[in-house]
Parts: C-alpha cells; sequence; structure tokens
C-alpha cells in the first residue's frame, strides 16, 4: 500500500534528506587512498548523531554498519572494513537516517584520486540517468515513465542497468511501495500521484547486469568483476514537477576544493 505524505511530512522528510545531503559531503572531505571503509562510516555515525538523528541503516534487518560502502565492481551494501582506498577506486557511499519518525536516505560514488576515463564516464553517465529519472516522477506519470528514462539513458552510452536493486517509497519506514525500477516501459507500473516520496537510485554497470551477492550475505557484485555506480535522490510528487528533496550541492562543494 502506498502511503501520501503531507506537506508537513514532505517537510520532516527535506530535513533529513537534506541531513543526509550533509552526511555524504563530510564523509566526502575525508575520501582518498589510504582511509578505510571503516574510518569513513564512524565519521558518518558520528555526524548523524551530532545533528540529533540516528544511523537509519544501522542494525536494519541485521546490517551491521550506518554507510553501505561499495568499492568497485560493488554495486550496493557494502560492509565497512578495513579495506585501504587505493588511487583509481570509486566508492559507492549510500546513507541513511532516522529524525522525527522519518526516514532519509541518499547516495553519492565517488572517484579515489585520479580515476579512468571509463571510470569517470561511467560516475557522469549514472548521476545524468537519475536527473532524467527525477524529470519523470510527476503527477499523472507513471513509475514506467522513470525506469524507462534511466535506462534508456545509461544504455544509449553502453551501460547496463541492474535489474534486481530497485529504488522505492520513503517515510515512517526506509522502504515502502511503490517499487522504483531503473528500468522499464513507458505508461507502464503504478500511477505518480501528488503526496507520494519515492527514492530514484541508478545502480549502472560497465560490463553486463548481472550481479551475484557475496556470502557476507549483503554485499552485491557485478558478475563480470567491472565496475558499478550509484547515486540516489529522495523526490516528492508534485503537480508539475518533482520536488528533490535532496542535495549534491555540498558534496560537489566538498569535492571542487580537494
Amino acid at each position: 500500500m502506498i502511503v501520501f505524505k503531507s506537506n508537513e511530512e514532505i517537510e520532516i522528510l527535506r530535513e533529513n534528506n537534506l541531513l543526509v545531503s550533509q552526511t555524504l559531503a563530510e564523509v566526502g572531505r575525508y575520501i582518498k587512498p589510504g582511509m578505510t571503509t571503516r574510518k569513513l562510516d564512524q565519521v558518518a555515525e558520528e555526524f548523524i548523531r551530532d545533528h540529533g538523528a540516528i544511523p537509519g541503516f544501522k542494525g536494519y534487518q541485521g546490517f551491521p554498519a550506518t554507510l553501505c560502502t561499495s568499492v568497485n565492481d560493488q554495486v550496493v551494501h557494502g560492509i565497512p572494513s578495513g579495506y585501504e582506498l587505493r588511487e583509481g577506486d570509486i566508492i559507492s557511499i549510500d546513507c541513511g537516517v532516522v529524525k522525527n519518525g522519518f526516514y532519509g536516505d541518499s547516495a553519492f560514488t565517488f572517484a579515489v584520486g585520479e580515476i579512468s576515463p571509463d571510470k569517470d564516464q561511467l560516475l557522469r553517465v549514472t548521476r545524468e540517468s537519475l536527473e532524467k529519472g527525477v524529470k519523470q516522477a510527476i503527477a499523472g506519470n507513471r513509475v514506467g515513465d522513470i525506469g524507462y528514462a534511466v535506462q534508456s539513458y545509461a544504455e544509449e552510452h553502453g551501460f547496463s542497468v541492474v535489474r534486481e536493486l530497485v529504488g522505492h517509497g520513503l517515510g515512517k519506514n526506509l522502504h515502502e511501495a511503490p517499487e522504483v525500477p531503473n528500468y522499464g516501459k513507458r505508461g507502464r507500473g503504478p500511477k505518480l500521484k501528488v503526496g507520494m516520496v519515492i527514492c530514484i537510485e541508478p545502480m549502472i554497470n560497465m560490463g553486463v547486469k548481472d550481479v551475484y551477492q557475496d556470502r557476507d550475505g549483503w554485499t552485491i557484485h557485478t558478475a563480470d568483476g567491472k565496475p558499478s555506480a550509484h547515486f540516489e535522490y529522495a523526490v516528492a510528487v508534485r503537480k508539475n514537477n518533482a520536488d528533490v528533496l535532496t542535495t549534491f550541492k555540498y558534496v560537489d562543494k566538498v569535492l571542487n576544493q580537494k
């Protein structure tokens, strides 16, 4: 069942998603060769708690950490560890918070130092595919319109779209209806209506679309070992435009200062 949000609830969700946006930027300050993903996780948890919220992922269905830290061929749900980031890596940071009874949820894929041109293009196209999908998140459209926009843009550039993992509704629960695939056909799927809040989160692979789950029970890898990128916005559906509750401006500011 889709839970519609009041304007007041959407403002709480906006506040929470802005906190996630700021947390991603804070983590971004520390991303460099030699940094461990466990240290990034500690930075995020401290920042979230200092801002009066609690980590949304820690303990969720047994997940052991504040962040999902997914490096290179890891698509999503990577567990922070003693792994030291290396020059040329890419790392998806997925973060959630809970405050005032609602969740925030966003993701950004960072370059570690200088990355190869093909990885750079993967990051750029994945982020742009998110923007393409967001433009379809208006009342009267359907979920398939979002998926079609993401898929067609990614595939035009020679990349593939993960099928097993999808976006979702967001509210008092981290994962609510409807599911929001990053692939699909225009005019198909649940109709988008004012008051829906959804997370759109393209997971785009450089190689094949197929993935597998690690023995740790969480980490998802690309089947061919090639890199994957992941960007995520929380979006409130409005009548004439998508109201993006997340912002990457804090992250971009940090990256421009590096």
